[in-house]
């Protein structure tokens, strides 16, 4: 029955609420920032590599923020998309990542703007400008922060640990009864030890691995694909066919080219869900601005990097994609085999655990940060570790549940967030591009960059900029 339950919300968030609130958000962002996007490519590296204060840099956010959209749902997720949604789904996870970058510059920026001071820095989030939007009541900023807590405690935390299992369920050692459960208490294990003070040498290895291996995966996927560069004109060709097949889309929506695109491309790059303005509010910075344009080239980077090159590796092996999510992981992993040999699926296995194991540590860092707010203060030491033990839990018990369930729980409670965090950002984005034109009158004018919130006609009460 709850299976049901969450079936149906599933299909009915993204069927009809989301599809609206992305796309038609997402476009009415674009055009509102005259496409920022597009159009200010050049300041968005220009930002990385700038740091004003001696707090969190630019790029330090920038690596956050895309440390937790880079993980399993570059992988398993894009492989889900393309098994059950079919090659089509490629084109609508560009699209929503496109108008996306839009949703991630004003929702950063607001949180730039709104940002909190504290005793190591600057902090914030969704929950502060949705508390300032409704004019200090803390209700709806409430109900934002548990379903935060519950995206990213729950259902990513569950669904990463079931997708670094399944990579090794092309192994002949895998037992479908067992092995989950093995590979789910070991890696709950090695989270609840780092979570507990005592791995920081493991956080500050994966720290470094994580970037080579991000880094490695693309080169790998890249060369993949210009080996096997003969097909890219069938590829491109079922893509397109696919994304506008409007008899199979309306025949099925539920299951179409359509719905996976945007789920998984949601899922992946996050815009407009209320995460990544966390990392952004942290960043020591002379101009909101400059964040928002940092996050929007972290959206490109994830989906129209990263994913793509994910997509591109599997569409060109030949590999016929199968029809369940439950078999994404071997599909992928059949997909390097083709080229790479018995080598491609250990390099899969070895980069999920990597990906998966610091995808799980800043979600729950984006927790942690949650429950703060909800209390008022920082929780006490013996709380803090009950929290601690609890989302291990979760985390062993995602690693044996049903793939389809997974999936579903994720969406849901990514959904409850995404409609509590668009409308706000629709109602404060006035604020986001008086900002933005802001900063591009004194980049234009050559003055210094400063900003003061009575430039905008901001009269809240807020930390920083006045």
């Amino acid at each position: 029955m709850f299976a049901t339950i969450i079936d149906w919300l599933n299909t009915a968030l993204y069927s009809y609420v989301l599809i609206i609130l992305l796309i038609l958000g997402g476009i009415y962002f674009t055009v509102r920032t005259r496409f920022a996007q597009f159009r200010l490519l050049g300041k968005q590296f220009k930002a990385v590599t700038e740091k004003n204060g001696s707090g969190v840099s630019s790029f330090q956010a920038l690596m956050v923020s895309t440390a937790s959209r880079v993980g399993t749902g570059n992988i398993i997720g894009v492989a889900t998309a393309l098994c059950v949604g079919g090659f089509g789904s490629v084109f609508w996870m560009w699209v929503i990542a496109i108008i996306g970058g839009a949703t991630a510059f004003v929702e950063s920026t607001l949180a730039q703007i709104y940002k909190k001071r504290g005793k190591d820095g600057c902090y914030g989030g969704p929950a502060y400008y949705i508390e300032a939007a409704f004019k200090g009541k803390k209700g709806v900023a409430i109900l934002f922060t548990v379903f935060l807590i519950l995206t990213y405690g729950i259902g990513f935390n569950m669904l990463a640990s079931y997708n670094l299992q399944s990579t090794f369920s092309t192994y002949s050692f895998y037992n479908a009864d067992i092995t989950p459960w093995i590979i789910g208490f070991v890696i709950a294990a090695l989270v609840c030890y780092c979570l507990m003070g005592g791995g920081k040498r493991i956080v500050s290895v994966t720290g470094v691995l994580v970037p080579i291996m991000g880094a490695l995966y693309i080169v790998v996927a890249l060369v993949l694909v210009i080996i096997n560069a003969k097909m890219l004109p069938d590829v491109f060709r079922q893509i397109f066919v696919g994304a506008f097949d409007f008899r199979a889309i309306f025949g099925g929506f539920g299951g179409s080219c359509v719905m996976y695109g945007i789920k998984r491309g949601l899922f992946s790059n996050e815009a407009g869900v209320g995460s990544a303005p966390n990392a952004a509010a942290s960043a020591d910075i002379d101009h909101p601005v400059k964040q928002g344009l940092v996050q929007t080239l972290s959206v490109f980077i994830d989906t129209i990097v990263v994913c793509t090159a994910t997509a591109f590796m599997c569409m060109t092996s030949g590999v016929t994609p199968p029809t369940t999510s439950a078999e994404a992981a071997s599909y992928v992993q059949a997909s390097l085999s083709v080229t790479l040999g018995g080598v491609g699926p250990i390099f899969i296995t070895v980069a999920m655990v990597l990906f998966a194991f610091t995808t799980l540590l800043g979600n729950l860092f984006y927790v942690d940060k949650a429950i703060n707010y909800l209390l008022g203060k920082e929780p006490t030491k013996l709380v803090r570790n009950i929290c601690y033990v609890v989302a291990s839990l979760i985390i062993f018990v995602g690693a044996g549940l049903s793939a389809d369930m997974l999936w579903n729980i994720a969406d849901v409670l990514m959904g409850g967030m995404t409609i509590i965090n668009i409308p706000v950002i629709l109602y404060l984005g006035k604020y986001a591009y008086r900002a933005l034109r802001d900063y591009e009158h004194k980049s234009a004018e050559g003055l210094k960059m400063t900003f003061c919130k009575k430039d905008i006609g901001l009269t809240d009460e807020t930390d920083y900029w006045n």
